[in-house]
Order: C-alpha cells, then structure tokens, then sequence
C-alpha cells in the first residue's frame, strides 16, 4: 500500500484544501509538524502529521457522549464547519464569541461543564483555552505554524486560516468519530466545505 493510499484522504483533496498551508511565523511548539519552509517563507506542514493526529483526535472523542463534547470556533471561516460537524454528531458548540466565564462561573448564563473541549485557532480561541485549563479539561485543537500549544492536550496541525483546510479538517474528524463508534457519515465533504462547491460551480 502506498503512503497516498494509508492517509484518510486522497493527498490531492488535502492539497486541494489547502491544508499543508502554514504561515510566514512559525512557532516552536510546531517545529516538529513543519515538512519545510518554502523560498518565500511561508510553513508547509506535514501532511502524515495532520492525518495521524486527526486519527488520534478523532479516537479520543468518540470515547465521549456527544453531550460531553463542545467545539469552539470564534473566526468566520470555521462557523458553516462547525455546525456541519455538529450536525452530523451530535455534539455542542459555541460559534462566534466564546463569553468569558462559561466554564468558570456557575453564575453565568452561558455556564457550561464539557468534559472535551475542540478548538479551531489557539489564538482566537485562547479564553476557552484558558478556562479549560483552570477546569481540568482536555483540549483537542487545529493548530497552524505560528500557534504556541500552552494548555492544548492534542494539536492537529493544519491550516486553521481557510474556510476550506478548517472544513476538511472537520470533515475527516466527524467521518473518523463516528466510524470509531460504528457509526457511518452521511454528509458529503461539500457540506463542510462550501467554498469548493462555489468555485466549480462558477466555473461550470
């Protein structure tokens, strides 16, 4: 079996998406999930990297009940990834500002007590980072080239700038969560990547 074959996905759709897309600073924390830096600096990433961690992020939540689970995603660019996720596994989420307090204030109108949190970028979502760690619960996280992992129990390096690398990335973890508990996806990638699907149609 070739190295294409083993991965989730074929090589080209990660590609495709733009997943391997790092950025121009690159972090410690993530040299060892950098392939090379290109002429003009931006980071490549490790695309085996990314397939194994998704692997192990997606292993690690389906030992949860849906309910047990929050995604946290405050960019623009993960919002339609996430509730396709949310969709398709039933799990909760918190799209847009994450308030402060939602994990350490009973008092608060927005308190919540997961057991797992997913976050999509460690710098947009730091506060949920923060609390999680004064709560004792286990962060999984897409993590870019320049993100520090302080507080993050799993990374998935991947491109967390793009609406398309944040998509399929959530896409591989609903289709690999589920599968670990018997369970089938029924959503196409499309769904979870609706950037893809307007650019063919612009070109049709």
């Amino acid at each position: 079996m070739s190295e294409d074959e083993e991965l989730l996905i074929d090589r080209d759709d990660y590609l495709a998406h733009g997943v391997h897309i790092g950025t121009k600073a690159q972090h410690n924390d993530m040299e060892d999930y950098i392939f090379h830096v290109k002429k003009n600096q931006l980071a490549v990433i490790n695309l085996e990297d990314t397939d194994v961690q998704i692997r192990k992020a997606a292993e690690k939540l389906a030992e949860y009940e849906p309910e047990d689970i929050l995604v946290i995603g405050r960019k623009d660019e993960a919002k339609n990834a996430i509730d396709e996720f949310s969709k398709a596994t039933g799990v909760k989420t918190v799209i847009g500002r994450f308030m402060p307090g939602s994990f350490t204030n009973p008092e608060s109108e927005n308190f919540t007590e997961p057991e797992i949190i997913v976050v999509t970028d460690p710098e947009t979502d730091a506060q949920a980072i923060r609390e999680a760690a004064q709560t004792n619960k286990e962060v999984i996280s897409i993590a870019d080239s320049e993100n520090k992992l302080d507080d993050i129990d799993l990374a998935i390096p991947a491109n967390n700038k793009s609406e398309k690398s944040i998509g399929m990335v959530y896409y591989l973890l609903a289709r690999e969560m589920l599968e670990a508990k018997g369970m089938e996806l029924k959503k196409d990638k499309d769904l979870f990547t609706p950037e893809i699907e307007r650019e063919e149609d612009e070109e049709e």
